[in-house]
């Protein structure tokens, strides 16, 4: 997974959602000034991600032309 093109930083673009998928399969999503406000698993299968909270929530999202539409929200990948 960690050649895999999705793994990285994706961020909102007011910068307040830091979303990183990490080579592990498991995820980091800090918000604001909280780090590590969300973690959990996530699995991709084409341009559909799938996530499971460790508290058990479970939400999921889709790659479109480079950009992340995860629970509302549009995250752009941060290099």
């Amino acid at each position: 997974m960690a050649d895999h093109p999705y793994v990285g930083m994706w961020v909102t673009d007011d910068g307040y959602i830091r979303h990183e998928l990490l080579p592990t399969n498991r995820y980091d999503e800090a918000r604001g000034e909280r780090e590590s406000a969300y973690e959990g698993r996530y699995r991709v299968t084409g341009n559909y991600i799938e996530y499971w909270d460790d508290t058990g929530f479970t939400a999921d999202g889709e790659f479109i032309d480079g950009v992340l539409y995860h629970a509302g929200m549009v995250l752009r990948r941060r290099e």
